[in-house]
């Protein structure tokens, strides 16, 4: 049978959020990246950039999508220290980096079709990450520079009402999303989304992931963020929004700008 390119629905593959999984800009949601249906194999590439009071964070990558079945996924992020760093005694302009590699499969339920039934679209994932700051992020007290958080995602998308919400539940041993390495004991944490589309093309709304506490240094807070992404056609998505990253490293009020592109097929 030969395969079929795109048939999703505009922004039903989500957007890649800054660990690569496709769902919204902090938490992964149960739909597969691509445009493919259950007879194809799509594909997606983002670049996301955040803006807070003190630092920045830059996430690129790419993820391919598997007859709307299996989603893997490779993303780069970028952590910049920008004039903080000399405060921290590490050098303004200092850099940490991970690299994360996932994967999500999806095991009961469909957004899209099942709208006359109660169940959600469900999907399970790991994210492999590394950080490329060993010795330093053990000297800030981490156990490691490497590790992986596994995850359940539900998604429920009501077409009618136009709504989409999400829930996922994160078992995790991450500082700082592994920027910051992590420790040698995990925790499960949960993270929502939620989602009202204005237009076919145009969807606003909010996310929470709550976040683990165990950096030896400094207080870790949860991330919080509202956004809005538009479809400008099947290839291309933008998204901007305003984000809360809380404490990072000492620094409170980490609050700035969410900016992505996403181009898929």
């Amino acid at each position: 049978m030969p395969l079929e390119p795109g048939g999703k629905l505009l922004l039903t593959r989500g957007i890649s959020n800054l660990e690569g999984a496709g769902g919204g800009a902090l938490t992964p949601w149960a739909l597969i990246t691509g445009n493919e249906t259950d007879r194809g194999i799509g594909a997606t590439a983002h670049y996301d950039y955040v803006s807070v009071r003190d630092f920045g964070l830059t996430s690129y990558g790419a993820a391919a999508g598997f007859y709307d079945r299996l989603e893997v996924s490779y993303s780069r992020m970028v952590f910049d220290t920008q004039d903080a760093g000399a405060a921290l005694g590490i050098g303004e302009g200092f850099e940490f980096a991970q690299d994360v590699w996932g994967a999500k499969l999806r095991v009961a339920g469909d957004a899209v079709y099942d709208q006359d039934k109660w169940l959600p679209q469900i999907a399970i994932g790991a994210e492999f990450k590394r950080s490329n700051q060993e010795a330093l992020v053990r000297a800030l007290g981490a156990a490691d520079h490497e590790g992986v958080d596994l995850y359940a995602s539900a998604t429920k998308l009501f077409l009618a009402e136009s709504v989409l919400a999400n829930a996922t539940l994160r078992y995790t041993k991450a500082h700082q999303t592994g920027l910051l390495g992590f420790s040698d004991e995990g925790s499960v944490q949960p993270e929502f989304s939620l989602g009202y589309m204005l237009s076919r093309r145009l969807v606003i709304g909010g996310e929470y992931r709550f976040k683990p506490d165990k950096l030896a240094f400094a207080q870790e807070d949860d991330f919080f963020d509202v956004f809005g992404a538009y479809a400008v056609n099947s290839t291309l998505t933008l998204t901007a929004g305003y984000t809360d990253l809380g404490s990072i490293a000492t620094f409170d009020g980490q609050r700035g700008v969410y900016l992505s592109a996403q181009i898929g097929f």
